[in-house]
């Protein structure tokens, strides 16, 4: 059997940034932890990769132990390897972030580890280099959320339109304008009439809407811009 001459260890981890939304404001799941190092300080999710595993599978393995949710939107972000990133050994963190609709999450997973959903704008601070990590993120997802429709991820299977606008200005912190975003979202065929209406609605707002999965998927893989205009403000 072939080896490669290298003496050194060098472990690789796996940090995931996870975002979800409480029909008011994005949201982090971040652990408090329980071990060293930094016991009891804040971190993002995270886990090493086993020997027999993709990064991928790794990725969708700690998701999964921590929020008992798969198949969600989960993309690789970046890989830190500063060499002194991690206090106790030589670490390589390779960072996904994914998007979940917090509604559908497994309680007694996230309280098993720890965890909680902390607003971004009360986010503590993080150990390590996470907190640079949650940056990253946070432009990427703003990136990608006007070219991929990527926002439907954060909603529950049905919605209204002022619901998913919500999405839309929490992930960009502003106000967009009521009309030319309904007339949008409607334009793109990617919404459902599902004839319900939301019970906690009294206008014709609360017009119950599901997405169209078929639709959604041309938006994630073919060259169509879904929101270009929020790139630019």
């Amino acid at each position: 059997m072939v080896h490669y001459i290298h003496s050194n260890r060098i472990l690789v981890a796996l940090d995931c940034i996870i975002f979800g939304f409480d029909g008011e404001e994005i949201k982090l799941l971040l652990i408090k932890r329980n071990f060293e190092p930094e016991l009891g300080k804040w971190s993002l999710m995270g886990g090493f990769l086993n020997a027999d595993e993709d990064l991928e599978a790794a990725a969708h393995r700690i998701l999964y132990n921590l929020t008992g949710l798969d198949n969600n939107y989960l993309e690789q972000l970046q890989t830190f390897g500063a060499v002194k990133r991690d206090p106790v050994e030589r670490t390589i963190s390779v960072v996904y972030y994914a998007l979940v609709n917090s509604q559908q999450q497994d309680l007694n997973a996230i309280r098993a580890h720890n965890a909680y959903w902390i607003s971004l704008s009360e986010k503590p601070d993080l150990i390590f280099d996470h907190d640079a990590m949650v940056e990253q993120a946070l432009r990427q997802l703003r990136y990608k959320a006007a070219l991929h429709a990527i926002g439907f991820e954060l909603m529950p299977e049905k919605f209204t339109i002022p619901q998913l606008q919500k999405v839309y200005e929490a992930i960009y912190t502003k106000l967009l304008d009521r009309r030319n975003f309904s007339r949008k979202i409607l334009s793109t065929d990617l919404l459902i009439d599902t004839g319900e209406k939301d019970t906690n609605s009294v206008t014709k707002k609360g017009k119950l809407y599901r997405l169209n999965t078929e639709k959604y998927q041309k938006y994630l893989t073919d060259y169509v811009s879904f929101f270009p205009e929020l790139t630019l403000s």
